[in-house]
């Protein structure tokens, strides 16, 4: 089955919005003709008004970072998927930063998922294995873990609107990223085969499976051209223009 590539830019607390601007200013032209890859970009909540304008009318789509289960109500500091949904059209969940520093859990991913579902937003669900974890030969039980109760209780057709995003945490931001055997591997064994159990095997083999964690335009081609890696999410070489745009092309 052939999956849409895509490359998803996280720019985690970085850039106000003068600096947005100027970067979204500076990726367009360099991406604008690009139709093959689906092309998103994260960037903090302060910042999508203004990646709404700068990225209209061309292919470059946006995501927030984070959302709450809630509709609305006395949850100071947080933002609503109906806040959300007229401003971007994907939304990251339970990356491994907001497991480790603010509490997630499977639960909450789990919540987050489906409030981004019912609001029309579509949700890229990250997971993976600590350092301590990949050592101890966990990844598969802990990935595993982590997919099936984040898509907890979800349809089928649910399921075909969430992208999977395998970041193992030690590859995080650290430059040591998977090798794109060993990556594919948790693609392909872990990840796809829960997807097919879960939802069958028509749903299963079409949904997305992203790498993360220290992609680069020099590891990016290797990685997008496995079996079951379906593009990427990028965090430190999405916030320049001739990396991003390089990872981009790497997926054509």
């Amino acid at each position: 089955m052939i999956r849409r590539k895509m490359v998803a830019g996280n720019w985690k607390m970085n850039k106000n919005l003068y600096e947005t601007r100027d970067l979204l200013r500076e990726m367009v032209p360099e991406l604008k003709d690009i139709t093959y890859v689906d092309i998103v970009v994260c960037p903090p909540f302060v910042g999508l008004g203004v990646a709404v304008r700068e990225t209209a009318d061309t292919p470059i789509q946006l995501g927030a970072q984070n959302l709450h289960w809630e509709a609305s109500g006395a949850y100071t500091g947080e933002t609503s998927p109906a806040m959300l949904v007229d401003l971007c059209r994907y939304v990251i969940i339970g990356h491994s930063e907001r497991r480790a520093m603010f509490g997630e859990t499977d639960v909450s991913v789990n919540k987050k998922v489906k409030a981004a579902l019912q609001a029309g937003l579509l949700p890229i669900m990250c997971v993976g294995e600590t350092l301590e974890e990949n050592k101890a030969g966990l990844t598969a039980e802990v990935v595993s873990r982590m997919v099936r109760e984040g898509l907890k209780d979800l349809t089928a057709l649910q399921a075909t609107d969430v992208i999977i995003a395998y970041e193992p945490v030690w590859a995080i931001g650290t430059g040591l990223a998977a090798t794109p055997d060993g990556a594919n591997a948790v693609h392909r064994d872990v990840i796809r085969p829960i997807l097919r159990e879960m939802f069958g095997q028509l749903v299963g083999n079409g949904m997305r499976i992203l790498y993360g964690g220290s992609v680069t335009p020099a590891n990016a081609a290797e990685l997008f051209a496995q079996s079951d890696i379906d593009g990427g999410l990028v965090g430190g070489a999405s916030l320049k223009t001739e990396s991003f745009v390089a990872i981009v092309k790497a997926a054509l």
